[in-house]
């Protein structure tokens, strides 16, 4: 696949060695390319050709993302070779924050969920093309396909019936909300560190349009667990340092309330091996929030 790429693409000709990275949950296959001149880094994911029109969408992303000075890839190359599909992007140097924020003081990881924050911000710039259909009918038509794929898959969680009742209780407040840009996995694991640093983003492959609170969701789910003051630096970044109010909140917990369903499905699909996993996580911030007795989780100091 690389000596074809070679030969297709000019400036990834004179490639030095290529190392393939073997993380994340994505089905593609992802190559950290070195180039011959020093320090000279890409990123090279291959996918499969029925992929390539969803490719070319995030390749598009990627290159708007660079209008608003966003800390993320610059899109190089994308097409198809050897029967599969190619993006090459520019290289974002260090390692995902996941790893790196346990090695720093709280101070430092407060600092870099701050720049995410920051960062974030930028991205909730970029509005929905006009043909997009409004936020509030897409989420509610997908939140009822896993309520009732959750009924049905044999596998229940604590209180369920509470956390529907929140959930219709309060999901008119989605009618009123913007359409922009969403990462949508906006978290730890695709936030990369250098040297203690915010370094940028990766893995735009998920985006969609929406509600902007939305993408808060994840911090209850993933970043919270591994560094709480990074989740309340990201909190704090977003909003310029002044506190989010009652509706933010209400509005965090209702996405939140909703991934329990989404995530038990999304699990038993894709990755069924994963379950307990995926439950401690929701029953850790169903913890966090009394099951939604409580909008501002307790963590949140």
């Amino acid at each position: 696949m690389i000596e074809l790429l070679a030969k297709q693409v000019p400036f990834i000709r004179n490639y030095k060695d290529v190392i393939p990275i073997n993380k994340g949950f994505s089905s593609d296959e992802k190559y950290l390319v070195h180039m011959d001149e020093e320090n000279n880094k890409l990123l090279l994911r291959t996918f499969n050709l029925e992929e390539l029109e969803c490719k070319r969408k995030e390749y598009l992303i990627l290159a708007k993302m660079q209008d608003y000075d966003v800390a993320c890839s610059r899109p190089l190359a994308i097409g198809e070779a050897g029967g599969r599909g190619y993006m090459i992007t520019t290289y974002i140097e260090g390692k995902d924050a996941a790893d790196e924020l346990q090695k720093i003081s709280d101070q430092e990881q407060f600092r870099i969920g701050f720049e995410a924050g920051k960062e974030l911000r930028k991205i909730h710039q970029c509005t929905a093309p006009n043909y997009i259909t409004a936020w509030h009918v897409r989420k509610e038509e997908i939140h009822l396909k896993y309520v009732e794929s959750y009924l049905s898959c044999g596998i229940k969680v604590k209180n369920d019936q509470q956390i529907i009742n929140f959930i219709n209780d309060n999901r008119y407040l989605m009618k009123e909300r913007p359409n922009l840009l969403q990462h949508d996995d906006y978290h730890v694991r695709n936030i990369i560190v250098n040297n203690n640093n915010f370094a940028g983003i990766i893995d735009f492959d998920r985006n969609d349009w929406g509600d902007p609170i939305h993408e808060f969701l994840k911090i209850g789910i993933f970043s919270r667990e591994v560094s709480i003051p990074f989740s309340i630096g990201q909190i704090k970044g977003y909003f310029n340092n002044t506190e989010p109010d009652e509706y933010f909140w209400r509005l965090y917990s209702l996405y939140l309330a909703m991934s329990v369903f989404s995530t038990v499905v999304w699990t038993l699909k894709a990755i069924p091996d994963n379950m307990d996993d995926m439950l401690d996580k929701v029953y850790l911030f169903l913890d966090d929030h009394d099951y939604f007795e409580r909008l501002k989780p307790k963590w949140y100091k």
